[in-house]
């Protein structure tokens, strides 16, 4: 059997404290383990938003890959690089790993989603194989980005097996959402839900990178508009040990996305067998089962508040829920078949 070597393109520090670069070092980790060489090609924390400068560098360091090795590169760079195609040639192995569609970032202007949206689609055309994490995803890549369904692969994140959270043990609900500070994830709807909820036993922690400054310095404003700041913690990046502290320690997890590819942290919390209130928005309803969340419109902030002040008043609710994630939980995938999907989107396209 010819080796199978990979040559890897993310954007930015594989470390980053992202969903979507969780997933990467998972791959990677995954594919290594199965005898793959990879080489991880590191490309700039700029993307999506290259300037010119960048865009030819980047283009540069892919052309120099040997043209006998398959590309994998995350759709958070492949959506800004539009001739790939034209700069790499048609006949290198390439496959994209999309995590969501650059245009769905919450706060583009419509001519800047329009833009990678049509960035995005020429991109993909280039590609030979389209690994994506969500079935949700992967429909919307055929309707809308005209990527035929026989190139496809869909592999969703997995889960890492976690023990029950043993809960607060107070009078006030912990509630944890877990997310980084930037307008997709909603933070501030789950503020403005929470403002008209002050009569009642609650406390949130939000554990998550300051990835755009302004919607941080928002968030911080808005939640002493509100009178929360006693009330609710912006507890910045968390390592994994704090995080798992941070799940255990919790009676109920909540995020408000605006949109959502998959939702590693829902999951996550499904692991450790919280009840989740979250949004309907994009691939949510997948990994959130009814019986173990409850899912409101996103954007909603009144019915987002209806199902706090229902959960947060009644600990028989919370308890039914929280039954129904340590179901959902066996049934996540992990980290294996992540993998093996991957390798064999790889080997399609070499």
């Amino acid at each position: 059997m010819a080796p199978r070597e990979v040559v890897f393109a993310v954007p930015g520090a594989l470390d980053a404290p992202t969903g979507g670069h969780a997933y990467d070092r998972h791959v990677a980790a995954g594919l290594a383990a199965r005898g793959w060489t990879v080489r991880m090609l590191p490309l700039s924390d700029r993307f999506p938003d290259p300037d010119d400068a960048i865009l030819a560098e980047s283009y540069a360091c892919l052309a120099s890959v040997p043209v006998d090795r398959t590309l994998l590169i995350d759709g958070l760079a492949l959506g800004a690089l539009p001739e790939i195609g034209a700069r790499l040639g048609r006949k290198r192995p390439l496959v994209a790993l999309i995590h969501h569609p650059l245009a769905l970032e919450t706060g583009a202007a419509p001519g800047r989603a329009a833009a990678l949206a049509t960035s995005e689609r020429a991109a993909l055309a280039a590609a030979h194989r389209v690994v994506t994490t969500s079935r949700t995803t992967a429909a919307m890549l055929a309707a809308a980005y005209g990527v035929p369904r026989e190139r496809l692969v869909v592999a969703p994140p997995g889960t890492s097996p976690a023990p029950p959270a043993r809960g607060s043990g107070g009078e006030a609900v912990a509630l944890l959402s877990v997310g980084s500070l930037v307008p997709r994830k909603g933070h501030d709807v789950l503020i403005a839900a929470l403002a008209g909820l002050r009569g009642l036993p609650w406390r949130l922690a939000i554990a998550g990178e300051a990835r755009d400054r302004a919607e941080a310095d928002r968030l911080r404003s808005l939640i002493t508009a509100t009178g929360l700041d006693e009330r609710v913690a912006l507890l910045g990046p968390v390592d994994a040990g704090r995080l798992v502290a941070l799940y255990d320690r919790a009676d109920l997890f909540v995020l408000a996305s605006r949109y959502e590819g998959y939702g590693m942290v829902y999951a996550e919390a499904l692991a450790h067998g919280l009840p989740v209130v979250g949004t309907t928005a994009g691939a949510v309803p997948e990994v959130v089962p009814a019986g173990a969340g409850v899912l409101v419109p996103p954007g909603d902030a009144g019915a987002l508040a209806q199902v706090l002040q229902d959960l947060i008043g009644s600990r028989r609710r919370r308890a039914a829920l929280a039954a129904g994630a340590r179901l959902a939980a066996v049934a996540l995938p992990r980290w294996e078949a992540t993998v093996d999907r991957v390798a064999g989107a790889l080997e399609a396209a070499a």
